[in-house]
């Protein structure tokens, strides 16, 4: 753990931080942005399966979202993973990560992590395979979304990982 990992607080988001991961996500230059609706509807039905980085002040410096897959409940989906540019290359995503899994494998078991990834995004790839590293489970990957599918112009295709599967000391 980093000095600047010591100094965060990983915490289940609530609706306040809302425009706090809106704005970490517009300023990403990477995520998708989804609409600021979307983050507050997010923090207040998804807190549970997401976390947020707060900092000293307890301001939002990074967050992961995520859900459980309605048909497979032991399969978490990571949705996105951001971080301030300020706190970025301290491994503030990495503990973001452990820590949400962490909490999920303690309160109903986790099986497998699944998140998507655009050919080239080379942070994301770094993070999920290093935590898969970190974890003794196996990455595979393979296209989900094939760029056809999108209907709003040019789009990279989503290419799935899903890391898994964790044993229950892995998650924690």
């Amino acid at each position: 753990m980093t000095a600047a990992q010591a100094d965060l607080l990983i915490d289940r988001p609530t609706v306040t931080d809302g425009a706090a991961l809106w704005r970490i996500a517009k300023d990403s230059g990477t995520l998708d942005l989804n609409s600021s609706y979307s983050y507050l509807l997010w923090c207040r039905d998804f807190a549970g399966t997401s976390a947020v980085a707060r900092g000293t002040d307890g301001a939002p410096v990074g967050f992961v979202t995520g859900y459980v897959r309605p048909e497979r409940p032991r399969t978490l989906l990571v949705w996105q993973v951001a971080v301030d540019a300020a706190h970025r290359g301290h491994g503030v995503a990495a503990a973001l990560l452990d820590g949400l899994t962490a909490r999920l494998g303690a309160g109903q078991g986790l099986a497998s992590v699944e998140t998507t990834i655009t050919p080239g995004n080379t942070a994301s790839e770094r993070l999920f395979t290093s935590y898969a590293a970190r974890h003794g489970a196996r990455v595979t990957r393979e296209v989900l979304f094939d760029s056809g599918l999108f209907p709003d112009g040019p789009h990279q295709p989503e290419v799935l990982y899903r890391i898994g599967p964790l044993t229950p000391h892995s998650s924690h």
